[in-house]
């Protein structure tokens, strides 16, 4: 079950590292912020995502309004402020009649979907749109910072109490001598079934091969009219939505703190080192691989199970390493 969690982690890293370059630390962050906030919800306390997400949006707003007066063009703003502005407010007016202990869970999953994916669009233009030319290693020193100010805006937001949510699924199946948790067997279908949606978001549809193109050659994307910008801003919308949904499947079968998404995230990161980074498929596998070796580390040795989980890296890349060659950020 961890496995499944940290390859959709993986993919997350994976998709936003071909499309713009970004080692996305934060991807952990919004892991813990749709955990929480789901968490919140189900025991009828008013999550800090509501009012985390009107604030983000006007500031993206200001941000686009000064964008537009330098440039003289206007034509873009109504929907900047339909996403940045209108959405937000509508959903911190309806938070009041949906936020309750009596609300069915599936609601509560879908408004905190609502509140926490639209932080991932809202961070890119924020951040990363301003300085997307800059190298790699710039665009790590910058996702360094923002992950120690969204672990900072968590624990001002959410507090430092731990919580969890009720499973998704009650009951046990029972297979030969191993007992599995309903719950296990819904998160690994869940993984699957967003697995299976984006590959065919990615190979069936207009939006997915741009991201594919932009992921090839970002040069070649803008020669022929793909809005690198837009891609960007959709690979980060992704990436949020995958983190949070992620955060939701483990909630109720581990205790979630405001900083806890950190080391998931970290090991999702493993996985996705074992496919370079540009390789969802090996990452996959790595990711697997690294979910049962956590799994063995428990219970044989609890007390090293980071340490082992964490010290896979330095094989992994030091074989990486043999066969690679220097090559320029375009290229």
């Amino acid at each position: 079950m961890n496995g499944a969690i940290y390859a959709l982690l993986g993919l997350a890293l994976v998709l936003v590292f071909v499309v713009t370059r970004v080692i996305f630390i934060p991807q952990g962050e919004f892991v813990a912020f749709g955990a929480l906030t789901l968490a919140f919800m189900v025991n009828g306390r008013m999550p800090g995502t509501v009012l985390m997400l009107p604030i983000v949006g006007l500031l993206v707003f200001l941000v686009e309004t000064v964008s537009c007066w330098r440039s003289g063009n206007w034509s873009g703003l109504g929907k900047t402020a339909a996403w940045t502005l209108v959405l937000p407010i509508g959903l911190y007016l309806l938070a009041p009649y949906i936020v309750s202990d009596k609300t069915s869970l599936w609601l509560n999953v879908i408004f905190s979907l609502a509140l926490v994916v639209p932080l991932g669009p809202m961070l890119y233009r924020l951040v990363y749109q301003p300085v997307a030319e800059a190298s790699v290693l710039v665009l790590l020193i910058i996702s360094v910072a923002v992950h120690f100010a969204m672990l900072g805006l968590g624990l001002v937001f959410f507090g430092a109490e731990g919580w969890r949510t009720p499973p998704f699924m009650q009951g046990e199946v029972q297979m030969g001598p191993v007992t599995w948790s309903a719950q296990t067997f819904f998160v690994l279908g869940t993984c699957a079934a967003l697995i299976i949606a984006l590959w065919v978001f990615f190979g069936r549809t207009l939006y997915g091969r741009a991201l594919r193109a932009t992921a090839v050659n970002r040069r070649g994307a803008r020669l022929v009219g793909i809005s690198t910008n837009m891609s960007g801003s959709l690979t980060f919308t992704l990436a949020a939505a995958i983190g949070a949904l992620s955060g939701m499947l483990i909630a109720p079968v581990t205790t979630v703190y405001y900083d806890t998404g950190f080391l998931i995230g970290l090991k999702g990161f493993v996985a996705a080192i074992f496919g370079g980074l540009i390789s969802y498929p090996v990452a996959a596998v790595g990711a697997i691989f690294v979910g049962v070796l956590e799994a063995f580390s428990s219970f044989w040795a609890s007390a090293y199970k980071e340490v082992i989980v964490f010290t896979l890296i330095i094989p992994v890349l030091l074989w990486r390493s043999f066969g690679s060659h220097h090559t320029d950020d375009e290229e």
